[in-house]
């Protein structure tokens, strides 16, 4: 039996392995880049992916910056003066409340009306609050816990004011617990809430102030790779000017003009607003709560009659007096401070009235305290509450002349923010359409020497 030869051919070779899609492409681009049309096609390509690259990223930080502007024009500001309103209208109220209750059967019209008004402005602004807060936010819960004490506190005063009117000494009792509920619940919780909107306004600032270098950077690039490839151009044609390149250049330097001028312009007017209004406007609310407690301390030290007391260094105090002296030196270190920040008649002039207010407040408040530790009890509440040469009369106008230092440097604020914001107008949208001009631009003037070639 025979068997069939073996054959002695070599097996088939396997098929060569597959190039990546990666590798082919690269592959295209060094054979390209071998000749001139090629390398002009790549040219065209980074100039216009560069181009489109800066305003891409200069539409982007631009408009981040705009909405940030605006936010502190339109929203974090006014939230946080809002907030500020808040505090003063609680601490008001408690003022006006131990001015009623110190005339007793007396109480007028207008101290009344006044603890009303205070009490729903103060309500108004909590709802307005909590539509800004963000759900689960520590101003949230701050705004809820508010809402929950501002109906006790008008309870416990309404307490107060009825056993008072009766003659019923227990009547102090209840303003003392009203005033210790508004003074460690609600005036501290309404200042948390003023520092968190004011923490909100600094981000805010935070965010549109800051230099777009990353625009800036590939603008700059942008135009470097425009002009290098004219001068290649050049160079290899001896024309001096591409019209297409020439057009994406002219169209590049706008852009970046634009943003470099317009976002210094922006920073100049929110520095100013800063400077002018923001500073001035935290002074001048510190002063205005400063003066707010010090007339609050200075009605209860006379409800009170020395039943609270406070030992300091071995030395006991009326507590009320006390707390009076500490924030009668706060309002005139504030005053003082918002006097060198005014940077107007405007806002010089009510801050100057509102310390000779407090020169006199001080002078009638030694004499009304000499009478109330002599016990001339009368005369002491005449000096105090009294229809004329009352430190009330000081107090007034104090709050009066603070209140429009505040308006003065509010106007100041919206004038400046509103320039910075307004100088960004535009911007994102205009530097967009000249991004892709120019990328046009530096396509057609590639195309333009590439048609030679054909």
């Amino acid at each position: 039996m025979t068997h069939p030869p073996q054959s002695s051919a070599p097996p088939p070779a396997a098929p060569p392995a597959r190039r990546s899609a990666f590798a082919e492409g690269a592959e295209r681009v060094r054979a390209a880049a071998t000749t001139e049309p090629g390398r002009l096609r790549i040219i065209g390509a980074v100039l216009a992916v560069v181009v489109v690259a800066f305003g891409a990223v200069t539409v982007w930080q631009a408009g981040a910056r705009s909405a940030a502007a605006d936010d502190v024009l339109r929203r974090s500001q006014p939230l946080s003066s809002g907030a500020a309103g808040i505090y003063r209208s609680l601490a008001d109220a408690n003022t006006a409340a131990s001015s009623g209750f110190l005339a007793g059967g007396q109480e007028n019209a207008g101290s009344r009306d006044r603890y009303e008004k205070d009490i729903r402005t103060a309500a108004a602004g909590l709802v307005t609050a909590a539509a800004n807060a963000e759900p689960g936010s520590a101003s949230e819960a701050t705004i809820s816990r508010l809402n929950r004490l501002l109906p006790e506190y008008k309870g416990l005063i309404e307490r107060a004011r009825t056993y008072n009117r009766q003659g019923y000494p227990v009547g102090g009792a209840y303003l003392r617990y009203a005033n210790e509920k508004m003074q460690k619940d609600m005036l501290p919780a309404a200042e948390a809430l003023y520092t968190t909107e004011n923490r909100r306004l600094d981000a805010d600032y935070g965010d549109a102030r800051p230099y777009p270098w990353a625009a800036i950077a590939l603008g700059v690039l942008a135009l470097a790779a425009l002009g290098l490839a004219q001068h290649r151009m050049y160079r290899r044609t001896n024309r001096v000017l591409n019209h297409g390149l020439v057009a994406a250049s002219a169209a590049t330097a706008a852009a970046l003009l634009w943003l470099v001028v317009g976002h210094a312009l922006a920073r100049s007017g929110l520095d100013g607003s800063y400077d002018h209004g923001i500073r001035s406007l935290n002074v001048l609310h510190d002063a205005r709560i400063a003066s707010l407690k010090a007339r609050g301390n200075e009605n209860l030290s006379l409800v009170s009659r020395g039943a609270e007391t406070v030992t300091v260094d071995g030395t006991a105090y009326d507590a009320y007096y006390y707390d009076f002296d500490k924030d009668m030196t706060v309002l005139g270190t504030r005053l003082s401070q918002a006097a060198g920040l005014a940077d107007d008649r405007g806002g010089t002039t009510p801050v100057k009235a509102a310390e000779g207010n407090m020169a006199v407040w001080k002078q009638r408040h030694a004499s009304a305290r000499t009478e109330d530790e002599n016990g001339n009890y009368q005369q002491a509440l005449d000096e105090v509450i009294g229809p004329e040469g009352a430190t009330g009369e000081c107090f007034d106008g104090v709050d009066r002349n603070l209140a429009l230092a505040i308006d003065h440097e509010q106007d100041e604020f919206r004038q400046a923010a509103r320039d910075g914001r307004d100088a960004m107008t535009g911007l994102p949208v205009g530097v967009a359409v000249l991004a892709v001009l120019g990328a046009a631009g530096a396509v057609a003037g590639i195309g333009r020497r590439l048609s030679e070639y054909r």
